[in-house]
């Protein structure tokens, strides 16, 4: 009886030792998450056209911490939050930081307009046409500007609608991974 209680206690210890060994040995996996828009949610990815032409794909920027914000030319509160914004993305564009600046373009009169508002603000980010209402319905704009910040693994850690200036967009990204 003795001897079968200790062979069973080395069994044990053995296993024990060996699904340690084996977790840590393991190498780390990706979870698989909701997609969705909810925070902790997977971004739904989605592709636009600059008014340039150029296709950009929310998903072509896994490792950067991204600010995806929706907006409209005729929306007074987008239009304060566009200098600060655009000062953000100077100073952070070279820092593993992203904003895609989505016009709601469904809502516009023309896309030529949208074009002439970003060169008169000046906006150097990529400025992407929702013509079809997709992405703003897609990530719930009912109320613009609506912003979602994304980390770097392509996760929604945070949504803010309303305006945001320089020290908030600093704060929310700073804080991500």
């Amino acid at each position: 009886m003795k001897r079968n209680s200790g062979f069973a206690l080395i069994a044990l210890a053995a296993l024990l030792g060996w699904g340690w060994f084996t977790q840590e040995a393991a190498p780390e996996q990706e979870t698989s998450q909701t997609v969705g828009t909810q925070r902790g949610n997977l971004a739904p990815d989605f592709s636009l056209m600059t008014a340039e032409g150029e296709a950009i794909r929310l998903s072509d920027l896994r490792g950067k911490k991204v600010i995806v914000n929706l907006w409209a030319t005729w929306c007074p509160p987008c239009r304060a939050e566009i200098p600060d914004m655009q000062a953000f993305y100077e100073a952070n564009k070279d820092n593993g930081v992203a904003i895609l600046g989505v016009n709601l373009t469904a809502t516009e009169t023309s896309v030529e307009n949208v074009a002439a508002f970003v060169k008169t603000y000046g906006m150097t980010f990529p400025v992407l046409l929702d013509v079809d209402k997709e992405v703003g319905s897609q990530f719930q704009a009912i109320s613009i500007p609506t912003s979602y910040i994304i980390d770097s693994r392509g996760v929604i850690r945070e949504k803010f609608i309303g305006p945001m200036d320089q020290e908030k967009m600093e704060k929310m990204i700073s804080s991500l991974e």
